[in-house]
């Protein structure tokens, strides 16, 4: 397990490959869900912005598809590619991971992030489905693409929880159970000798806050005390897309961090939690 402490994040504005130049993850295929905005589409920047190749995949295939547009203008038609994809069906994540092999020929970064709140019938069980199960579908065929004894070259797996997924949020118990779900599962995992011996690792990014429409539109199906939980916001601060998306790679490049779970906070900054 990765120990607490700082260190010096990866700068996703340092670098960005272009056709004559090699990035840091240059050759590498990841998919994304949860891709088409916010977090999501932060998190495919910056692995574009690095080199890999990335497979984005969302429910919404409008956005989904201008999202593409968009980095296809400046990564090149190449480099991305678009999925519909709802992560709580089992044969459209498996369609997902199919394409994602046969378009770039592999499979090497998984990054589940696709996730909803919701505490009311019957948002409540959405926000399961798609936080803790849909997170575990796309962790499950992430190993069978990548461990080795399956035909993979290895990889790594980065599922997105919360702070929430640590310390309780008493405004949002059902979305707090699914990323402490998240968390739980991930270094289980991360532990299991057979999964190590095979060249994968699974970390968890943690953040506080951050300015997407997951908390932008708050009702009171969302939360259980609306005022409350904006109080809450405004004291601990709101992180930018971008900022988490260095936590990101930190996780993905740093190849010693296998289980680790870090948390990102606008005003305490970053922590390994152990």
């Amino acid at each position: 397990m990765a120990k607490s402490g700082t260190g010096t994040l990866p700068k996703t504005s340092q670098f960005v490959s272009g056709p004559d130049e090699k990035g840091p993850l240059d050759g590498k295929v990841a998919i994304v869900t949860g891709a088409a905005q916010g977090l999501g589409k932060a998190f495919s920047k910056a692995l574009l912005q690095r080199g890999a190749k990335v497979c984005l995949a969302d429910i919404d295939t409008e956005t989904g598809e201008k999202t593409q547009e968009e980095f296809e203008s400046t990564f090149g038609e190449t480099e991305v590619i678009f999925k519909k994809t709802d992560v709580t069906s089992h044969k459209q994540m498996e369609e997902l991971f199919k394409l994602a092999k046969e378009t770039f020929g592999g499979l090497d970064i998984v990054v589940n992030n696709a996730g909803v709140s919701g505490e009311v019938y019957p948002l409540w069980q959405k926000v399961i489905d798609v936080n803790l199960k849909g997170t575990i579908a796309g962790t499950m065929l992430g190993l069978d693409a990548m461990r080795r004894d399956k035909g993979g070259n290895g990889g790594v797996i980065v599922n997105i929880s919360s702070m929430t997924g640590i310390l309780p949020n008493p405004y949002g118990p059902v979305y707090t159970a699914s990323k402490y779900g998240i968390v739980g599962f991930s270094r289980s995992w991360a532990m299991n000798p057979d999964i190590i011996k095979n060249g994968v690792r699974i970390n968890v990014l943690c953040p506080s806050f951050v300015d997407t429409n997951l908390f932008a539109d708050l009702n009171s199906d969302n939360c259980l005390n609306v005022p409350a939980l904006k109080a809450m916001i405004q004291h601990v601060g709101v992180m930018t897309s971008e900022h988490v998306a260095e936590g990101l790679l930190e996780l993905i490049e740093d190849e010693t961090r296998n289980g680790a779970v870090l948390k990102m906070r606008k005003k305490e900054g970053r922590v390994y939690h152990v």
